[in-house]
């Protein structure tokens, strides 16, 4: 019997290249991409476009080039100098400067049916939902860093009156050479407020209870909500609660090897009432959060 022919060496996913018609208003956008970065891979795609891997041909920094349809984009704002942009891009651009804990905005442009933001990309790097999945869960000793900076993370979006909307496991992108956390995608962020917000943007699991049961939640206990549930899937590898749990019934359940801290920390962040659970600062100062070596 004949073998056959040799099996093909599987291609990987790459992202669509730049062209488009040269008659577009925006064919120097175009060209200013092609000219300044190389694609590579394809590292991401969803409801919000797609996320590839690049090389900036200045100096072979790594980047991230992130596509978004223009007609997927809902929300549009202003740059500090006056330049009308989407509100991801905005947001992005008001915690970029000076932080670490926050994926750096390099450049944006519009394009004719998509608009391109080139973000930071460390070279050696992972987000926290595979991290967390090659190791099952994480120990505390390591789980604590991460969740250290993350919290800083969120507490500097917070200062730069930035409300962030979807902390979890796939928005962190750690640093494997350095340990370094940083979070990403602001996609459905938007400015923080004081009154109540009435739409949710965000992965529904990690919407916080008052919202699936009032149709209404504030900024501040509800990302202590995912807080508390991206810990737990830290420690625990999975998700705290079972999809249709019902709040009003459900207890919370924790390994004993979690120390008593941990356990107390993921329960306070878990409280049922957003009252009852921590500020940002209570939580900073936890004795959990204390003592931490950061990268």
């Amino acid at each position: 019997m004949s073998p056959g022919p040799p099996p093909q060496k599987r291609k990987q996913p790459r992202c669509l290249s730049f062209s488009s018609q040269a008659q577009s208003p925006s064919w120097k956008a175009q060209e200013a991409l092609q000219e300044r970065y190389r694609l590579g891979s394809l590292l991401g795609r969803g409801g919000f476009g797609s996320v590839c891997s690049a090389t900036r041909l200045s100096d072979g920094a790594p980047v991230a080039i992130k596509r978004v349809p223009r007609n997927r984009i809902r929300h549009w704002s202003e740059l500090p100098d006056g330049t009308s942009a989407p509100l991801e891009v905005v947001l992005q651009d008001k915690v970029s400067t000076g932080f670490p804990g926050v994926v750096k905005l390099l450049e944006w442009l519009e394009l004719p049916s998509d608009i391109v933001m080139v973000l930071q990309r460390p070279e050696q790097s992972q987000d926290l939902l595979h991290f967390i999945r090659a190791r099952g869960f994480l120990r505390e000793e390591v789980a604590r860093p991460l969740f250290r900076q993350v919290l800083e993370a969120v507490r500097h979006c917070t200062s730069c009156g930035v409300l962030h909307r979807d902390i979890k496991p796939a928005n962190i992108l750690v640093d494997l050479a350095t340990g370094q956390a940083k979070l990403i995608d602001f996609g459905c962020g938007t400015y923080l407020q004081d009154t109540a917000y009435t739409h949710f943007a965000g992965t529904p699991s990690y919407s916080p209870p008052e919202w699936t049961r009032f149709g209404w939640y504030h900024g501040e206990p509800a990302t202590i909500w995912s807080l508390g549930i991206l810990l737990h899937e830290m420690v625990c590898g999975k998700m705290p609660f079972r999809r249709g749990w019902n709040f009003s019934w459900g207890q919370l359940s924790l390994p004993q090897r979690l120390s008593p801290e941990c356990q107390n920390l993921i329960g306070w962040c878990l409280s049922m009432h957003p009252l009852a659970r921590p500020s940002l600062e209570e939580v900073y100062c936890h004795p959990w959060m204390q003592d931490i070596h950061l990268p």
